[in-house]
């Protein structure tokens, strides 16, 4: 039987799960240098902005000090929408995923009333289960895939694909559900949960550390399991009794003890992530545990990185407490502290044409705080952070149209809001 919770608890369990464990942790590192800001007392207020839209900044850099953030209803009557994505397939529609089970379709606007997809009666929804990934084939409508990422009635991870008849193009089938990928959860939080597909055509999946705190199990530092990395699959092929198959230069392929999905490890709740589609760099928030979140970023052309969870929490010391510094730990292209944040949402890298101020700006908020931030994507890090807003809503997730506009999900209120560039 599916899991329901009443929808306040489920709210209140997802801002306190996707923080982290109650509880002290190890000593940080000194911080090397923490954005700092006074929430203002206005809310939905950018700091120093006025509501003119942002010009283009003298030679086309982006400039994040010029730019500030605000937010514009687009449509509601959502039910706890946590992701948001496009099919490429030239409609102009956007797909919301909602906690329960539901996938939502936008048109025009306004919200179809009939579901796209649902899948509730295979769900287990509350705190940070329930369904969490949704991505469309990259030949979308002529491969008729697309793909989620949800917790099942046992509160473990299944990546499955559906099919949609061309003939109903707005009601996939519930029948033609075919597993991908199965992981079980030791714990109930900390599943990750994006899906992506990448310029090179293979979908890339989030998993957490399997949950509790601290990472009590290890599973970020270990190649031997699925948890806590990002993974990379080829669902056009199949191999051996898997429904997919492994990419031949995935990073860890023929190592001893490794498995071969691995593209990325040492995370620790990589809950979303996006590629930037104008050079296929791989950008992702990952939660921290007590006193860091992080932004990551894997960029085109790499692999194999160990962005350092349990070892590090964002660029500071967390097991052991000192002494953690290792070459080959990456660390995060921008991170702050907890008297910022508590739950870092990644976001994308603006590369629309309604608003060229903020092309090459990369957008990311946090859901405790209701903070926006902007950083300049050409950044290696590390960069501090730039104040965009404050007091905005507490978003779940980012998403794109096709013609790379940004979207928030706002969880509390089910609405989807559109990401708008304004002159400080």
């Amino acid at each position: 039987m599916t899991h329901r919770l009443g929808r306040s608890f489920r709210l209140l369990a997802l801002a306190a799960l996707v923080i982290g464990c109650a509880g002290p942790g190890p000593t940080s590192r000194p911080p090397t240098g923490s954005p700092g800001s006074s929430p203002s007392s206005s809310p939905g207020s950018s700091p120093a902005t006025s509501s003119a839209p942002a010009s283009a900044p003298p030679g086309g850099a982006f400039d994040p000090a010029r730019v500030g953030l605000s937010l514009e209803p687009f449509v509601s009557g959502l039910r706890d929408p946590l992701a948001l994505t496009h099919a490429g397939d030239g409609s102009g529609r956007l797909f919301v995923a909602e906690q329960e089970g539901a996938i939502r379709i936008v048109r025009d606007a306004a919200l179809v009333d009939e579901p796209f997809l649902d899948i509730s009666e295979r769900i287990s929804a509350g705190g940070e289960q329930g369904l969490l990934g949704l991505a469309f084939h990259p030949d979308f409508p002529t491969d008729p895939r697309f793909f989620v990422n949800y917790t099942d009635t046992n509160g473990d991870t299944r990546v499955s694909s559906f099919v949609v008849d061309p003939g109903t193009p707005d009601r996939a089938d519930p029948g033609s559900e075919v597993r991908l990928l199965f992981i079980d959860q030791p714990y109930a939080n900390h599943n990750g949960g994006a899906l992506a597909f990448g310029p090179d055509g293979f979908l890339y999946i989030a998993t957490g550390d399997g949950g509790s705190g601290g990472d009590p199990h290890g599973n970020g530092q270990s190649l031997g399991t699925l948890l806590g990395k990002i993974l990379r699959i080829d669902v056009d092929k199949t191999e051996g009794d898997r429904a997919y198959a492994v990419p031949a230069d995935n990073p860890f392929v023929g190592q001893a003890g490794a498995l071969p999905e691995i593209f990325v490890f040492g995370m620790r709740n990589p809950w979303r992530m996006s590629f930037d589609r104008a050079n296929g760099d791989l950008w992702v928030g990952d939660v921290g545990q007590n006193s860091w979140e992080e932004i990551d970023v894997v960029r085109s052309g790499t692999s194999g990185e160990n962005f350092g969870w349990n070892l590090m929490e964002g660029d500071h010391c967390f097991r052991p407490a000192e002494g953690c510094e290792e070459p080959s730990l990456v660390p995060p292209v921008t991170e702050y502290g907890r008297d910022e944040g508590t739950t870092v949402i990644g976001g994308p890298v603006y590369r629309g044409s309604e608003q060229p101020a903020l092309v090459g700006g990369y957008v990311f908020a946090d859901f405790g705080s209701r903070r926006f931030w902007l950083i300049d994507a050409a950044s290696d890090g590390p960069t501090e952070p730039v104040l965009a807003l404050e007091n905005g809503p507490n978003v779940a997730s980012f998403g794109e149209d096709e013609a790379g506009e940004i979207y928030a999900t706002a969880l509390a209120t089910g609405e989807v809001l559109k990401v708008r560039a304004v002159s400080r």
